[in-house]
């Protein structure tokens, strides 16, 4: 039975990506991310491998039990800044045009390349959530917080905070469910006091979303004190050497994880610089 989806929270399952080693997953994560946002020259190419990330990103996130149509009803905000793109690129179209014209009204000229730019954007970022879902959804935030720092453990050469970097950037990702929470039951509580937030003129969206902000804001100052007075009351000195209860090794099939993903990275920078075209060794003429 899949779980029921909370944006960044941990998924306790028993599943080969929660078994890797988050160091692995973290390195997994970025590598992937470089993939997905490089030029890969020819519109033709960049609609295979942006098809063939979704597809990736969407099977890993099925691994670790999450549905990936929880997912995309999460991003349903975008929608907003998908038509706000789309509009940019409409109104101020570019130089160099590979694709035809979807019209001409006037001499006001609009080409195909617009659309496609929204829609290379739309699907990249949405590639681009469901990939650091997975990493959130399979890691702990212990776990990564570990991974942060031990990749940061050579800037410590410098004095860098590295200890204090990592726990901040594993406490804000910890908040994200937690204040989405918080918006759902401000949301609900507002509703019930006859505030619409949906509907109205803009004026009256205004006071509702000022009445949603506030609270939340009021909330996170709470949680921030709390979690603080916890931590000093357990004893946490950010200055003081840490040690840890359970020490993370590197295990062969994270070495093999690691082997692939930078194997792919390797051929997606090859396609990217050479302008590889899938297309052109079966005689097609790409877009």
């Amino acid at each position: 039975m899949a779980a029921k989806f909370v944006l960044g929270r941990y998924v306790p399952y028993d599943s080969w990506i929660h078994r890797m080693d988050p160091r692995i997953k973290l390195a997994a994560t970025v590598c992937l991310m470089v993939c997905l946002f490089l030029n890969y020259g020819t519109w033709s190419m960049t609609a295979v491998v942006g098809g063939f990330f979704f597809i990736l990103a969407a099977v890993l996130l099925r691994c670790t039990h999450m549905r990936i149509v929880d997912v995309l009803k999460s991003l349903r905000s975008m929608w907003f800044m998908i038509l706000f793109l789309l509009i940019i690129y409409v109104v101020v179209p570019r130089s160099n045009h590979t694709l035809p014209e979807a019209w001409n009204l006037n001499g006001w000229v609009v080409y195909w390349d617009s659309f496609a730019e929204a829609a290379k954007i739309m699907f990249r970022l949405i590639t681009m959530v469901m990939i650091t879902m997975t990493l959130t959804a399979a890691t702990k935030p212990l776990d990564l917080t570990y991974a942060l720092e031990w990749y940061m453990t050579p800037l410590k050469v410098i004095h860098f905070p590295a200890a204090e970097i990592a726990m901040t950037i594993s406490i804000a990702l910890r908040f994200i469910p937690t204040l989405l929470e918080d918006t759902n039951r401000v949301m609900k509580a507002q509703a019930s006091r006859g505030v619409d937030m949906e509907h109205g003129k803009l004026m009256k969206k205004i006071t509702g979303i000022t009445s949603l902000i506030i609270p939340l804001f009021v909330s996170s100052f709470m949680r921030s004190e709390e979690l603080a007075n916890a931590m000093e009351c357990r004893g946490y000195d950010p200055a003081a050497k840490r040690t840890r209860y359970r020490k993370l090794k590197f295990r062969f099939s994270d070495f093999v994880v690691l082997v692939l993903v930078n194997a792919l990275l390797a051929g997606c920078i090859y396609m990217a610089v050479t302008h590889f075209d899938v297309f052109a060794l079966f005689g097609v003429n790409a877009l």
